[in-house]
């Protein structure tokens, strides 16, 4: 299956899936942090109908302006929550057949609809908690292939810095195992 991972840097979904005999491309207007198949670019300059090659995506759109753990900042950032909506809207009518849109709790679920699936990293093998939705579309819903013990909220602890947010916003291998074993 040829898949797109949107909004990627890590590698980490795109991976998976190579590891299941995907043909898997990660796009991001960042470098990979992992060889393999990456398209470092807006993809908003990519054309519309170039989308139509791929079964399946993975999306990954950028939760700052999102994402309700910065909503003391909602009155600052209008247009920016404005422009962040208007790509999650493109991304949903991008025309791939299969498609996940990941991201935490955000104004995504009141400002276009509802997720159809929330999940936790500790139903996938991390001790972890952080909140997930998934808006999917021709897919089924994830199911928990390896919940585990320990509830920590390292996402939330994440020292201040400038790598704070690539920290707070790296996916977990597990959930991308899942993805891939799943729907791959």
């Amino acid at each position: 299956m040829k898949v797109a991972v949107i909004c990627e840097f890590s590698g980490t979904v795109r991976d998976a899936f190579i590891k299941q005999g995907h043909d898997a491309v990660s796009f991001d207007i960042l470098p990979t942090e992992s060889q393999g198949p990456h398209v470092q670019c807006d993809i908003l300059d990519l054309s519309f109908n170039s989308w139509k090659e791929f079964e399946l995506a993975i999306c990954h759109p950028p939760c700052t302006h999102l994402a309700v753990s910065g909503a003391r900042w909602f009155k600052e950032k209008s247009k920016e929550q404005e422009e962040a909506l208007n790509f999650v809207r493109y991304l949903m009518l991008l025309p791939i057949p299969k498609m996940c849109i990941e991201n935490p709790v955000s104004i995504i679920s009141g400002r276009i609809r509802q997720p159809d699936q929330t999940i936790q990293p500790w139903q996938f093998g991390h001790g972890e908690t952080k909140k997930t939705c998934l808006w999917l579309k021709n897919l089924s819903k994830l199911k928990p292939s390896n919940i585990v013990e320990g509830r920590e909220s390292r996402v939330h602890k994440c020292s201040p810095g400038p790598e704070r947010w690539k920290e707070r916003s790296r996916f977990y291998e597990g959930i991308a195992d899942a993805m891939a074993e799943q729907w791959g």
